[in-house]
């Protein structure tokens, strides 16, 4: 693994995660692999949900192994007073704060932005809920999925006329994580260049999903459009779809005016390539079923690979549909570093993601890895100034593991 070979972009930066399962964390996450000090905040006991779910490794999920590398795990039972002011007391010394709780819990343990503001007024606070701080749903429960949905993603992620279909990952909670990244980087610039003031970040799930959907509204809005699923093919670009071959499918972007000669030459077409009407996109958009129709005839009788080299060879965008397997055996992957052998605390190693993006000068590091429940409570404690005796009373009373 690649190391930096100087200061971590986000070095000095103290980050407080009080959010669990997948947009509050992946947003300290990723300020975490860039060098963020990352104090993760979970109930004793069980900790972060995510720990245990899908498949468990030595009593563990192995996706906690990449949601929670570089974080330390402080325990504290913040239903309690005495463990709300603890976190207080950690906040007071920060400079981020993240927190994906439904809206108005922050303000029930006494720690509103105004009230965190009062103690330490250079605080940046993301707050990821599924609807937003304000607003008339609010107090409604909301989670990636839903945001999704309600973000449009979701009526576009299907077969025309049949159910809408998820992604296959969590991608509302990871859109609204992003945002709320940058939402951070944005704020601790403002805060070091425009005079010290901290503010809030209002992250909603739906928002965050309904930012890359593209034309959506404007087509609606100037053409009273409403795009519909398309399957695997590009309503509107053409052609741009998958096809199937002997052993599999590829993905083809032949949409480029130059691009798309190039891909009918290759298949025998070079009827279609030459003909006028076709030069351009809103041509193609118009005879797109006899493209598609085409390029499926040539794929068919060919495996992936096959159609693969010949498409490579003719400089037009194809794609193998990759599998978990294909990934991991990848030599692109491992040349960049993506593919990393990660140790975990339990003694164990798993491969795991690296890090995105790269940057030249201070490239993002795995510099320690995930943290079981509490394991690095004492110590922050201690930081703060509590002694061992102060320490074993909280951990007697069960504020804190």
């Amino acid at each position: 693994m690649k190391q930096a070979t100087t200061p971590a972009a986000l070095a000095g930066v103290r980050v407080i995660e009080m959010g669990q399962l997948i947009a509050g964390p992946f947003a300290g996450k990723t300020l975490g692999e860039f060098g963020a000090d990352v104090i993760k905040i979970e109930p004793p006991g069980a900790g972060d949900p995510l720990r245990n779910w899908r498949l468990i490794k030595n009593g563990t999920s192995v996706w906690w192994q990449v949601q929670s590398r570089n974080k330390r795990s402080v325990a504290i039972d913040l239903r309690q007073a005495e463990g709300q002011q603890l976190a207080r007391d950690l906040i007071t010394e920060a400079d981020v704060l993240i927190e994906n709780f439904r809206p108005g819990t922050l303000e029930a343990w006494g720690m509103s932005p105004d009230e965190l503001h009062q103690l330490n007024p250079g605080l940046v606070i993301l707050r990821i809920s599924g609807y937003g701080q304000t607003g008339p749903y609010r107090d409604l429960p909301g989670f990636g999925v839903i945001g999704e949905a309600m973000g449009g993603l979701r009526h576009l992620t299907a077969e025309p006329g049949r159910v809408p279909v998820r992604v296959g990952v969590s991608i509302g909670d990871t859109l609204a994580a992003l945002h709320g990244v940058i939402g951070v980087m944005m704020a601790l610039y403002h805060r070091k260049v425009h005079g010290g003031a901290g503010q809030v970040i209002d992250v909603a799930l739906h928002e965050a999903v309904f930012n890359v959907m593209e034309s959506l509204i404007p087509e609606y809005s100037a053409f009273g459009a409403v795009r519909e699923a398309a399957g695997s093919a590009l309503p509107g670009i053409a052609p741009s779809n998958a096809y199937a071959c002997t052993d599999g499918w590829v993905l083809v972007a032949g949409n480029g005016d130059s691009i798309f000669k190039r891909l009918m030459s290759t298949i025998g077409r070079d009827d279609l390539g030459a003909a006028p009407d076709l030069a351009d996109n809103a041509g193609r958009v118009a005879r797109v079923a006899e493209i598609d129709a085409a390029i499926q005839a040539w794929t068919q009788g060919q495996t992936v690979r096959q159609v693969m080299d010949q498409l490579a060879a003719a400089r037009v965008p194809a794609g193998k549909v990759y599998t978990a397997k294909d990934i991991a055996e990848d030599p692109h992957y491992r040349a960049r570093d993506m593919i990393l052998s990660q140790a975990t605390r339990d003694g164990d190693t798993v491969e795991v993601p690296g890090i995105v993006p790269k940057l030249s000068a201070t490239p993002g590091t795995v510099r320690g890895s995930a943290p079981h429940v509490g394991d690095d409570t004492d110590a922050v404690l201690r930081q703060m100034g509590l002694s061992d005796a102060q320490i074993a009373a909280l951990r007697e009373k069960e504020i804190i593991q």
